[in-house]
């Protein structure tokens, strides 16, 4: 079921946040959204997750408008949002207790997957940064929504511990292929992870540019120290940087 944004409008006290953004999220593709702080990013997520309402556009999904809708996609903020009262079990399960079918034996798997099998019945405040992120990630792909929105879930990590993540993110969402909208601030992580990158421009928001990032799948770190790379890099630095007409 993929995801289509269209024509969105936002303001907030007048002043126009979003302004006609249109993109589409494919089934099972990795899209990223780059753009200055404070251009949206974050207001469009709010009404893709039906917590906001806009004032023009639509949202769908599986061409059915889902606009003013919760429940529809699972979503990641920047901070891990665990529960520190709950074990990193009962953490990562939560999605699926809000739906009323939880699968334990799944759950323990993919955290095992993730590194996180000696940890499964500590509690969040036991683990490092890297580790509750993984966690945080774990809990929304177990959650049955089709669509992943993480908001600069890595931004907080150190250098090498985000690197750690990002070719974990990419690890796993090869072995389940949800489709995921990425917020990010840096374009050498939005090369490395999408399959798309939507370029924004200052407030108000519009569709400056959609990249197809050509580099084959699957990926790892050599490809960052790659002169194609580094050229794409450069092409995505000066379209981020450049005023819209």
């Amino acid at each position: 079921m993929g995801l289509s944004i269209q024509g969105i409008q936002k303001s907030f006290d007048e002043k126009v946040i979003l302004d006609g953004v249109t993109f589409d999220v494919q089934d099972g593709e990795f899209v990223s959204l780059i753009g200055p702080s404070g251009s949206g990013k974050s207001t469009l997520f709010g009404i893709i997750g039906g917590l906001l309402e806009p004032e023009a556009g639509d949202i769908t999904m599986a061409g059915t408008s889902i606009v003013n809708e919760r429940g529809h996609i699972s979503y990641m903020p920047q901070q891990d949002a665990l529960f520190p009262w709950r074990t990193i079990l009962d953490n990562v399960v939560l999605g699926q207790e809000l739906h009323g079918k939880v699968d334990k034996t799944q759950a323990k798997e993919m955290l095992e997957f993730a590194g996180l099998g000696d940890v499964i019945y500590a509690y969040p405040h036991q683990l490092s940064g890297g580790m509750k992120q993984r966690a945080s990630f774990i809990r929304a792909l177990l959650s049955p929504q089709s669509v992943l929105c993480l908001d600069e879930p890595f931004s907080a990590l150190d250098e090498f511990t985000r690197l750690d993540m990002q070719k974990w993110l990419l690890k796993t969402w090869e072995a389940h292929r949800q489709s995921i909208l990425f917020i990010t601030h840096s374009i050498e992580e939005a090369l490395f992870l999408s399959d798309k990158i939507v370029i924004l421009t200052n407030s108000p928001a519009k569709v400056k540019e959609v990249i197809d990032v050509p580099f084959a799948r699957p990926r790892d770190e050599s490809l960052l120290l790659t002169e194609e790379f580094l050229i794409w890099k450069r092409k995505v630095l000066d379209l981020v940087a450049k005023r819209a007409v």
